[in-house]
């Protein structure tokens, strides 16, 4: 099979209790159809216009033709090195798609100075960008652009060879892509961003980077069939019932790669069941974890393990109380996306809005346009500037206090955020200190990298369970980089999306500690004492 899930313990209870009722209200055929209603009337507004990703597969199966006639015309002109700018499930989709497929794609999802001109320095004169927004007005997806058009020409490239726009029909970036000369690959506008992994946007990226985009397809179209029928052994209401369901409701969801092919895919699901859930007080909080994470070995009872495994069933016993999954990447991909909503509906919430993403963006443009100077630090030691809530940073007189204080504040259902706004290519070993805080509070501890999870967990931040304690990690920038025709440079914008985030948190009664580090390199140790 294409899809095999298997459940224990008390996601098997939840299975047999709520599974038979789905059936009943034939939730799997109204979703396939597109019934808005399924939601509750307060969503069926913004349903009406989400349910595309449904019929995504026979859609794309129109765009594989033009996306492989485009590589082969880049190739042919010896343009062989895809960068993608995009944030969200606009650039964790084609990530977890090349990666899995072994094709390199150069994934540009950061503000970091440091980042962005690392990318414009890879192989320019062999790079084409492909910018993907839906809304066609992502700041960060703007700015990038603004860059590689500015290197293009100073390279003496034309741009308009070099970019390509992935976008909603209409959008703003649309219209002027188009105007410029661009070639512009359109997507469904019925599809939210988190749920486009089989649309254009996680297509046109792929597929230039030379994934076999038909086999990604028939793997999804080969599982299709069986969740649009309202049965008991339909994958994707067994998994958004397993998720969803349990009594009481096990809302932290660790996510492990134990074993299946497949290359990062807990982070793409990730954005799309947290953005998708975490509202209105609810939500599952989905927790990137390794095999001998802590939270896989704690029993912690609001955690469910999950497990992404090669085969299910028949090489092994399931571990009592885990769910274990096996399945294609194109399967895998459609399956969470319709046991997300089927989530959503049993927690009583609308899985296609993200009502409170929005807020981080508009604190943000207000420092970028008001550049106040930073407040200054509670503390600083060994060069690590120190701020952050006032019962976390009052009376502090050492790291290691400000660090107590803040899980102090962890209660018996609490989550620890790590956000890094740094650049991820150059410190990938500061996602170290997720074990170590997992171990040391005993509770489950996410890590993202800034500002791209603003676009996946940051709805669940502040619109899931008020349960959350914040550790924000960010630096002085050595070297900032000019955005064309901006007021702002790179540098200035990502602390500007690290105090606008932090100040939204607060805002929410969320405590939040701001550690800046002088050195990410070599600051990493001196966190991981203060942690000893």
């Amino acid at each position: 099979m294409s899809f095999d899930i298997t459940v224990s313990g008390a996601a098997a209870e939840a299975v047999a209790r709520i599974v038979p009722q789905l059936v009943s209200d034939l939730v799997a055929s109204r979703i396939t159809a597109q019934d808005a209603s399924l939601w509750g009337p307060d969503a069926e507004e913004e349903a009406t216009k989400r349910l595309g990703w449904t019929e995504s597969v026979v859609i794309a199966e129109g765009l594989v033709p033009d996306i492989i006639a485009l590589r082969d015309e880049l190739h042919h002109a010896g343009v062989n090195h895809i960068v993608l700018s995009g944030m969200g499930g606009s650039s964790l989709a084609p990530e977890v798609i090349t990666r899995t497929a072994g094709v390199e794609l150069t994934v540009l999802d950061s503000t970091d100075p440091g980042q962005v001109q690392a990318a414009l320095n890879d192989r320019l004169h062999t790079s084409v960008l492909v910018v993907s927004s839906k809304s066609g007005s992502t700041v960060e997806t703007d700015s990038q652009r603004r860059a590689y058009e500015k290197a293009f020409r100073d390279a003496g490239i034309d741009p308009i060879r070099r970019i390509i726009v992935v976008t909603d029909p209409g959008s703003p970036l649309d219209a002027s892509a188009r105007q410029a000369g661009y070639r512009v690959f359109n997507a469904d506008p019925n599809v939210g961003g988190r749920y486009s992994a089989l649309t254009a946007f996680g297509l046109v990226p792929s597929g230039l980077a030379g994934v076999d985009l038909e086999s990604l397809l028939d793997e999804a179209s080969s599982v299709s069939g069986r969740l649009a029928v309202d049965h008991s052994d339909n994958p994707g209401l067994i998994l958004g019932a397993a998720i969803a369901g349990t009594r009481p409701l096990r809302d932290k969801l660790a996510i492990v790669a134990d074993g299946t092919y497949i290359v990062g895919f807990a982070d793409w699901a990730e954005q799309l069941i947290a953005e998708s859930t975490g509202k209105s007080g609810k939500g599952i909080l989905p927790v990137v974890v390794g095999a001998h994470s802590p939270e896989v070995s704690h029993g912690l009872p609001d955690v469910q393990v999950v497990r992404l495994v090669e085969s299910a069933r028949e090489t092994h016993e399931v571990r009592e109380g885990e769910i274990e999954i096996s399945g294609t990447l194109g399967a895998q991909l459609l399956v969470w996306e319709y046991a997300t909503a089927v989530a959503g509906r049993l927690l009583g919430i609308n899985p296609f809005d993200q009502p409170d993403v929005e807020s981080a963006k508009i604190a943000t443009r207000g420092l970028l346009d008001a550049r106040p100077e930073p407040s200054p630090p509670a503390l600083v030691t060994e060069g690590i500037e120190i701020r952050g809530s006032d019962s976390v940073v009052v009376n502090t007189h050492s790291l290691s206090q400000a660090l107590n204080n803040l899980f102090a504040q962890l209660g018996p259902d609490g989550y620890v955020s790590i956000q890094a706004y740094l650049d991820r290519t150059a410190h990938p070993a500061l996602t170290g200190l997720r074990d170590l805080i997992a171990a040391r509070t005993s509770r489950p501890v996410t890590f993202g990298w800034g500002p791209r999870f603003l676009h996946s967990t940051g709805q669940y931040h502040k619109g899931g369970p008020a349960v959350g304690v914040f550790l924000q990690l960010t630096s002085k920038p050595l070297v900032d980089l000019e955005i064309p025709d901006r007021p702002f440079t790179f540098g200035q914008l990502i602390q500007a999306q690290a105090l606008g985030d932090a100040t939204v948190l607060e805002e929410h009664g969320r405590p939040v500690l701001t550690l800046t580090l002088s050195n990410p390199a070599t600051d990493a140790a001196v966190l991981r004492n203060a942690l000893g």
